[in-house]
């Protein structure tokens, strides 16, 4: 018999996160005894994540890279800028203002990658605009900048709120898996909603009777019929982009996450949601672990994005896997202009590219959604693959 490895143990925290995550519990658990015994999951990732002083995004905490919880495609490598750049060169050539809004810019490595890589194709934005909610995070874009592109800093503010209007190119890379969603649950024919509550003083999961209502009207239309079902609906991530496709007067969106269209999203098969924290490089499917030490994030249902962007007056310009999308932009081009195929550099940016285009990486669980006000403007990204029809 064939000895099974063990996963590696989950690194334990230390005593200042330990009390950390403890402050961020007593905060729950105040707010469910004010909500009369009950927050809903949707409820309980906001505070987890984005409570003022103690959210996992807002507290300090490190967070991206391999010292942090996860690797976005930025943190790879370059090369996934100097690709998307060739995208976002389209669309800003396509408006007067020439803006590039990035939403939940991380660490700015994207920020820096796209300034460098739009530089360098003599297409720089008059503006770039980070909305940004983490005072930690905005201070370590300012680093990275100051690091990897000194001489293009004065082209980026910060933001607090959405602009009025917008007209160039929106970017948002992982943002909306960690918008919180509602989570909710058929079971015997009853529609309930799952959440949180005490239990002799831990929290615990539970699930209250869902009041009619928009929420369980979007279960009904979307959860496979006649079996017990639980997933997320969220109408917070669709709202954000129809507000941010209304302020869209020239331009486009661009929408790279994980997820699925909707008939993959809620097939018949994935009977308990998408929803899990990342702890160092982990994935746990239990929820309630380390509130305010973990990322909490749920896939994206594009399809409803993409509805959500045509109701504001947008329409699809192309979804693909994130593969397709980077191939089409050139990224293997750039990748060649790296040095001798046989130097260190070459063989470690070669490296980060099969992660983020193979299909068994990165490459075809995350998708990119384009949503455009323009009918001028190319789209090089969809060129290979444009799965629009999935939607």
């Amino acid at each position: 018999m064939t000895a099974v490895p063990l996963p590696p143990p989950l690194p334990e925290p230390d005593a200042d996160a330990h009390a950390h995550s403890a402050r961020v519990v007593a905060a729950i658990a105040r707010a469910i005894d004010a909500a009369g015994g009950f927050l809903t999951l949707e409820r309980y990732v906001s505070m987890a994540l984005y409570e003022p002083g103690l959210g996992y995004y807002v507290a300090g905490a490190r967070k991206f890279g391999s010292a942090g919880d996860f690797v976005t495609a930025p943190e790879l490598t370059p090369l996934f800028g100097a690709a998307l750049a060739a995208q976002v060169a389209r669309i800003l050539g396509a408006t007067r203002e020439r803006v590039v809004l990035e939403l939940g810019a991380g660490t700015g490595a994207l920020c820096a990658d796209l300034l460098v890589a739009l530089a360098g194709q003599d297409a720089l934005p008059h503006r770039y605009e980070i909305l940004e909610v983490s005072p930690d995070l905005r201070e370590r874009q300012r680093a990275t900048l100051a690091a990897r592109a000194p001489a293009l800093v004065g082209r980026v503010t910060w933001l607090d709120r959405l602009p009025a209007r917008i007209a160039g190119a929106i970017v948002m890379n992982e943002v909306l898996d960690a918008v919180p969603a509602h989570v909710v649950v058929r079971r015997d024919g009853a529609w309930l909603e799952r959440g949180v509550s005490l239990r002799d003083g831990r929290l615990a999961l539970d699930e209250r009777p869902l009041p009619e209502g928009r929420l369980q009207a979007l279960a009904e239309a979307r959860f496979p019929p006649d079996q017990d079902y639980a997933s997320e609906i969220n109408p917070a991530a669709e709202a954000l982009v129809g507000a941010l496709a209304r302020k869209l007067s020239a331009g486009a969106m661009v929408i790279v996450d994980y997820g699925f269209p909707r008939a993959e999203y809620y097939h018949p098969q994935r009977v308990d949601g998408t929803l899990v924290a990342h702890y160092r490089h982990r994935v746990l499917s239990d929820v309630l672990a380390l509130p305010g030490l973990a990322d909490l994030t749920a896939h994206v249902d594009f399809t409803a994005i993409a509805e959500a962007g045509e109701r504001a007056g947008l329409h699809v310009a192309g979804f693909a896997s994130q593969g397709a999308f980077l191939l089409g932009c050139g990224i293997l081009d750039a990748l060649a202009r790296c040095g001798e195929p046989a130097s260190a550099a070459y063989l470690r940016e070669a490296a980060a590219v099969q992660k983020l285009v193979s299909p068994a990486e990165m490459g075809e669980l995350f998708k990119v959604l384009g949503l455009t006000r323009s009918e001028r403007i190319d789209w090089p990204g969809f060129a290979i693959s444009d799965r629009s029809s999935r939607l």
